[in-house]
């Protein structure tokens, strides 16, 4: 459960497994390209569904890039095709969620991707100077790149139901994996939704929370380990998560310090929740993008599921 590359990360590792896998997806997403298809033609955000929808295809590699690809120029400047193939699906079907089945057709998908929610809702954030902020890209991303007051409390509107086939996957599940991916805008945003969280309460799966490499500029500033884990519960609920997996391998020095000038820092390990089940491992992907390791996810989640 969650959004944006996070997710990816995690279904790219799970993928090739002997899994029943189900990505639900948030639907608060309206920057980019997301955003110009939200507002011009009134569809539901596809780009975080596109997102793990080329995670989890066992296509091609060359059907995979063709709907990740993203014009550069003209008039679909900006768009990538994935995200005009779904909106024009859904235009055709006059349903988001059979947009989203067919193209798992086409993709040839391991499992299911679902949009948490079928409503048409925007995100919004109240921080702690009393600045209110509407839409998700507009929290992501501070405007100016100004530093700004920390985020108080989001929601969405207007209230979102959740969507039939993602409460019964959550209640179906054996585990559930929620994140990793931005705190306030990929993987809370799922949590909002009404019925979310009390299905994951109700549900007899194993809870799990892979926390964060990297703090947020504009979201998570200073954040600590425990600071994730807090605000996960603060919308889950108290005592929900049965584990709780850290990074303990650091970026590179020249890594660190390319994230730094743009506010973001590495998530140091030093304030636990106890109550929770904590996992250390080196989680960490090799490369010049501080992103988690699908492979080496996949092999500590098959180790929890394996604990009976």
């Amino acid at each position: 459960m969650g959004g944006g590359v996070g997710t990816a990360q995690i279904l790219k590792g799970l993928r090739n497994l002997n899994l029943d896998l189900t990505a639900i997806v948030s639907m608060a997403d309206d920057g980019g390209s997301t955003g110009i298809l939200r507002d011009q033609y009134g569809v539901l955000p596809p780009g975080d569904v596109r997102r793990a929808l080329v995670a989890l295809s066992r296509e091609s590699e060359v059907l995979r890039k063709l709907f990740n690809y993203r014009f550069d120029g003209g008039d679909f400047a900006d768009h990538s095709f994935g995200n005009l193939f779904l909106s024009v699906l859904e235009k055709i079907t006059g349903n988001f969620a059979t947009a989203v089945g067919e193209a798992s057709k086409v993709l040839n998908v391991r499992g299911s991707v679902i949009p948490v929610t079928l409503d048409n809702v925007r995100l919004h954030a109240k921080l702690t100077d009393g600045t209110l902020i509407k839409g998700e890209t507009n929290i992501d991303i501070p405007k100016a790149g100004k530093k700004r007051a920390p985020i108080k409390n989001i929601w969405l509107s207007p209230n979102a139901r959740i969507h039939t086939a993602a409460k019964d996957a959550i209640a179906d599940a054996d585990f559930v994996v929620i994140g990793p991916g931005d705190l306030y805008t990929s993987i809370i945003p799922n949590l909002l939704v009404e019925g979310v969280s009390k299905a994951i309460q109700k549900s007899k799966a194993k809870k799990i929370f892979v926390c964060n490499l990297m703090t947020k500029f504009g979201e998570t500033d200073g954040f600590l380990v425990g600071d994730f884990v807090r605000e996960v519960e603060r919308y889950l609920g108290a005592d929900i998560l049965d584990y709780v997996l850290f990074n303990t391998k650091r970026p590179s020095s020249a890594v660190v310090k390319k994230y730094k000038r743009e506010g973001s820092e590495f998530v140091e390990i030093s304030t636990l929740i106890e109550k929770s089940t904590a996992v250390f491992e080196d989680l960490l992907d090799r490369g010049a993008l501080v992103r988690h390791n699908p492979k080496a996810l996949a092999k500590i989640l098959l180790e929890i599921a394996a604990v009976k």
